[in-house]
């Protein structure tokens, strides 16, 4: 399966040209246009590697990367503008993986690709795979198992495990839980966690018996700790 390329870019003629470069290099390529809707991308089409632009319509590119590593690891390469050193500094040091400044030769920006896929791809591999004792969740196939059964869960319910998951043993507010899953946390919002709570714990349920797996600490969130089954 080819590795999937994220690009978000609001100039036209540069995704034109990216999307032509990459696609004859065997990558399958998707784009968007504003930072606003970068993160709903990234989440339908989990791909293998994103180039951010940093200067986007709606949010700007260093808010984006603040958001996509809150949600994991995958690679990010910005494209800046020559005069934007600090941003590019900044982007680095929130996660980004490289930077190419504009502008740029397509077969750079292919090149760098491949090369940063390389690097982290080895990496990944691991880092995808969230594990709490009988609860495993691979963040590249988007399945969760416990017990060795695998659970039926719909994407918001996936994300607010890989949130516990990630913070194994913390406790998380609804308004931190909502952020993750959400990228915003309104407080009107925040009882909603608790409905999709609820039906993570019936598929659980389903699955294992009433053995608790995710804790509530009444008056602050929700916690996970490492799932050691009784009949373990």
């Amino acid at each position: 399966m080819s590795d999937k390329i994220l690009i978000v870019e609001d100039e036209v003629r540069i995704v034109r040209t990216l999307r032509l470069y990459l696609e004859q290099a065997g990558f399958a390529v998707t784009a968007v246009h504003t930072g606003s809707d970068a993160i709903p991308a990234f989440r339908q089409e989990r791909p293998s590697l994103i180039l951010l632009d940093l200067n986007l319509p709606e949010q700007d590119g260093l808010d984006v990367c603040r958001s996509l590593r809150r949600l994991g690891n995958v690679p990010i390469i910005m494209l800046t503008a020559r005069t934007e050193e600090m941003d590019r500094l900044i982007g680095l040091e929130l996660g980004a993986d490289d930077y190419i400044s504009k502008p740029f030769s397509p077969r750079e920006v292919v090149a760098r690709v491949r090369a940063v896929l390389r690097r982290t791809q080895g990496s990944l591999a691991s880092e995808n795979l969230l594990q709490a004792g009988a609860l495993q969740l691979d963040l590249a196939a988007y399945r969760v198992w416990i017990d060795g059964q695998l659970l039926d869960l719909t994407q918001t319910e996936f994300e607010l495990m890989a949130t516990l998951l990630r913070h194994k043993g913390q406790v998380l507010s609804r308004g931190q839980l909502l952020e993750a899953v959400q990228g915003v946390a309104h407080e009107e919002f925040e009882r909603a966690i608790d409905q999709h709570i609820k039906n993570v714990r019936r598929k659980l349920k389903t699955a294992v018996g009433d053995h608790p797996i995710i804790h509530t600490i009444y008056g602050v969130g929700y916690r996970l700790d490492e799932v050691v089954l009784p009949n373990a």
